[in-house]
Order: structure tokens, then sequence, then C-alpha cells
């Protein structure tokens, strides 16, 4: 079962990615989760990958793929893996699609979490974050016990900058033009399989299980 997470940021990619990853008992991978395993391990991919972040350089998209196809290796992806944050372009999906074909191999869906902006914006920007032990909460969804304060450490709770509205609306429009192409691309294979990601998170897990097992409504 090999899976690419699709969705904007805030969508709630990630969390459903780490559910199907422990009930299917396959990996959840992010390119984040691979580069620093790599660095931490001195590999020769992470040595290259080291170059160009040293510089402050993105590190291009033909190592980005050698080092998701060197973990697509590893033993624990023989049923299958969930793949977060990669691809984000067509590029990159059209290279991805090639380097796995090398293999007589493909990925078995695409799975997009589908969430209006305007509902992204309200989530993102009702997070708090506490400043001194990290917790975070949500003002609608998690709200501290105390406005304001963290309920483990009684500390200040902040907007971080990340989350701010506007801030938050520009990644939507990198995210417009660069990622959602992908949906189209995956689309044509006939890989692309969508959820409505306004939903409460259990019941969007329900619908990509039933994807997942074939009695998704046609």
């Amino acid at each position: 079962m090999k899976i690419i997470m699709l969705g904007a940021p805030g969508a709630g990619k990630g969390t459903q990615a780490k559910k199907i990853a422990e009930k299917y008992g396959i990996p959840h991978i992010s390119t984040g989760d691979i580069f620093r395993a790599n660095l931490k391990a001195g590999t020769p991919l992470g040595l290259k990958a080291k170059e160009y972040m040293d510089k402050g350089a993105l590190v291009p998209d033909s190592l980005t793929l050698e080092l998701i196809m060197d973990r697509f290796a590893n033993p624990d992806c023989a049923n299958g893996y969930v793949l977060d944050g990669f691809p984000r372009t067509i590029p990159q999906a059209e290279a991805l699609t090639e380097a796995l074909k090398k293999n007589n191999d493909e990925v078995d869906y695409a799975i997009d979490v589908d969430v209006p902006d305007e509902v992204i914006v309200n989530r993102m920007s009702g997070r708090r974050a506490c400043v001194n032990c990290g917790a975070t909460y949500h003002i609608v969804f998690n709200a501290p016990k105390v406005e304001g304060k963290c309920d483990t450490c009684g500390a200040d709770l902040i907007l971080r900058n990340d989350d701010k509205p506007e801030t938050v609306q520009n990644r939507l429009s990198v995210y417009h033009e660069q990622t959602q192409p992908l949906i189209d691309y995956y689309n044509g294979f006939g890989k692309l399989r969508s959820v409505d990601g306004t939903k409460e998170m259990s019941e969007v897990f329900d619908a990509i299980v039933d994807i997942l097992e074939n009695k998704e409504s046609k």
C-alpha cells in the first residue's frame, strides 16, 4: 500500500498520514525526517545534503529523490509507506513516477485532504503556543483552561508568526501555484482520491480507510 498525501498546509494531512501508518503498520515518511536521519547517521547522501543546507540553499530535487528512493529500499517499506511532503511540484512528481517505474513500481493512491482556504486560515490563526514549554492549543478546538496561559507550566501563550492569517494566506498562495496541480496530475493516472478535510478528524480517517479498503462510493 503505497500512498502519497496531498493537501494544503493546515489541512491535517500529516495527522492522517500518521494514523494510516499506525493502522496498517507501514512507515510514515516525511522529507524532513529523511534529512534528519541521514544527517545524524552521516551517510554519503546526508553529507551531500548538508553541503547545501550549510550554505542556506535548498537541497536539489534530484538529491531529495535519491534520499527518498534510498528510504523506500529499507525493509520496513516492504508492505508500503505513506509519503508526506513530497512531491510538491509537477517536476518532482514526474521524477518520482520515473524513479519508481525503473523499479517496476508505482504508487497506489494519492489522497487529497481537501479543505477550503478560509477554513484553514481560521484553523491556523486559532492556534496558540506556549513560549516556555512549546505546548500547543487552539482557542476553539483545544482551548487552555485559563485564557492565554499554558495548562502545563502557566507561561504565556502566543500566536506564532507562521500561524498569522497573512502568513497562512501567503503559504496557501504558494500551494495553489505549485502543489495543487498535482491533483490533476495524479487524477490523470487514476490514482487520486479526495476526502472532505472539514469533517471531524475521525470521520476523515474513516473516509480514508474506506478508500484504502476499496469501500468508497464511486
